[in-house]
């Protein structure tokens, strides 16, 4: 195994996902030689090329630097792809961006953040609140933070708030001083076979806290009795019976202001700027933290009140007297009820058109009943085809799939084209655009439609 000491030039085969152009970045700011490889140029590689790393876009080991003392890939690369073959072949250093995680976290003090939904914003706020307060602190974020534009930065102080990935059981390499479970609902049934799974593999996250360490979870989580920790708190956006809960809430101009109420102390006048109720929820374990720390309340809140949320969060791609557009990266059956939900907590009276584009097959199929339940709470939902990723088709299994089991007769399975035009002639007041594929291709679209008179 390579020391991270040693490594003078890295390759990244995928270094366009944004869980990799973290790492890419760090290694990066270390002084270390970083290229890489990608299917396709997005905005986040031309950034990673502005930042001065060689990448490009054919699969040809003509391209790659022969000198790489370590190879990072992520799991969504296929085995066959020819570069990652002949890094093999040659016996070369090849590692999952997991392994890397787990090197640069040995010797450091971790707060990780999982679960199946809400863990980029967690991470995200919480690494926030300590690098505004200045507490100090290097962040591995799963998405972009809007405050600093960027999913990776360093810090002198020897504390790493990273994401906490379940995805391949990849979490399970970490060591968390500090631990966070924001939910264990069944997802990436293809990694784990069935949902008992899933929670076993989060119950095994929540032994990994280090002796005399601090658990931070959703009140009423299935196995919560199986989760243990020398000190552990639980949270709950309105349930009084969790260790930390918010009370008081109310909407002003489009922010939250609320009141955060724990077993020992409480934290008033706190005010969020993102939209979303489950954000609420979401920064009770960025201010929990934060008190666990030992971080002064002010700047608690005057860091919570500075953050700028996460692009493709509850992102407003417009916001105007006539027209709203929001961007979420929702995919799963949850995150879709949670985001429609918060949307109707701020925009009560309005109608809510969804666009949704389901990522994977396996996913679609697995949670196809649910997945109906909570496309039902909009008032018109228009399905684009499913995002297949790294999967092959599977029989049976499309976006029609999902619409047959809707309550709801204002939907339609539209394609790309097809969907800008029917905003064309629609112009609806209040448009929703939700996936994890590249569903935020056609954000820019939809916004100059929705802006034309």
């Amino acid at each position: 195994m390579a020391k991270l000491g040693d490594i003078k030039n890295t390759y990244f085969i995928g270094i366009g996902g944004i869980g990799m152009s973290a790492l890419a970045r760090y290694f990066l700011s270390r002084g270390i030689a970083v290229s890489g490889y990608d299917r396709t140029e997005t905005p986040l590689t031309k950034e990673l090329s502005a930042a001065g790393i060689p990448i490009h876009y054919d699969e040809n080991t003509d391209l790659i630097p022969k000198d790489a003392d370590v190879v990072v890939y992520t799991p969504a690369i296929p085995a066959q792809h020819a570069e990652l073959a002949y890094y093999r072949e040659h016996n070369y250093e090849v590692v999952k961006r997991s392994d890397v995680l787990q090197w640069i976290t040995e010797s450091s003090f971790n707060i990780c953040i999982g679960g199946t939904h809400g863990k980029t914003t967690v991470t995200s706020m919480t690494a926030h609140l300590l690098r505004h307060s200045g507490y100090g602190c290097n962040a591995f974020l799963g998405g972009i933070a809007a405050n600093y534009q960027t999913n990776f930065w360093s810090s002198e102080r020897n504390v790493v708030v990273v994401e906490a990935d379940e995805y391949d059981r990849s979490f399970l390499k970490l060591v968390p001083d500090i631990a966070v479970i924001t939910a264990m609902d069944p997802d990436h049934l293809d990694i784990y076979g069935t949902p008992e799974e899933v929670e076993n593999a989060f119950v095994q996250f929540s032994r990994k806290v280090k002796p005399g360490g601090c658990l931070i979870t959703k009140y009423g989580l299935s196995r919560q009795s199986e989760l243990q920790a020398a000190h552990q708190y639980t949270y709950s956006y309105s349930d009084q019976q969790a260790d930390v809960y918010a009370a008081e809430t109310t909407v002003k101009n489009g922010s939250y202001h609320f009141h955060v109420i724990g077993k020992q102390w409480e934290l008033r006048d706190v005010v969020l700027h993102m939209g979303g109720l489950h954000n609420i929820e979401n920064s009770l374990v960025a201010i929990t933290v934060g008190k666990y720390l030992g971080i002064e309340d002010e700047k608690i809140r005057a860091a919570i009140a500075d953050f700028k949320g996460v692009h493709r969060r509850f992102e407003y791609a417009l916001k105007s007297d006539r027209h709203v557009l929001i961007d979420d990266y929702a995919h799963h059956p949850e995150e879709l009820r949670a985001l429609l939900s918060g949307v109707k907590s701020i925009f009560p009276d309005r109608k809510i058109t969804l666009v949704f584009q389901p990522h994977l097959f396996s996913r679609t199929k697995d949670l196809a009943e649910q997945f109906a339940h909570s496309l039902d709470m909009a008032d018109e939902v228009l399905l684009l085809p499913i995002y297949p990723a790294r999967e092959l088709p599977m029989e049976g299994v499309t976006s029609e799939l999902l619409l047959d089991k809707m309550q709801n007769r204002n939907k339609q399975v539209i394609s790309k084209e097809s969907m800008q035009q029917w905003m064309k002639t629609n112009k609806p007041g209040l448009v929703v655009m939700a996936g994890a594929g590249d569903i935020d291709a056609l954000v820019q679209p939809v916004k100059q439609i929705l802006e034309q008179p």
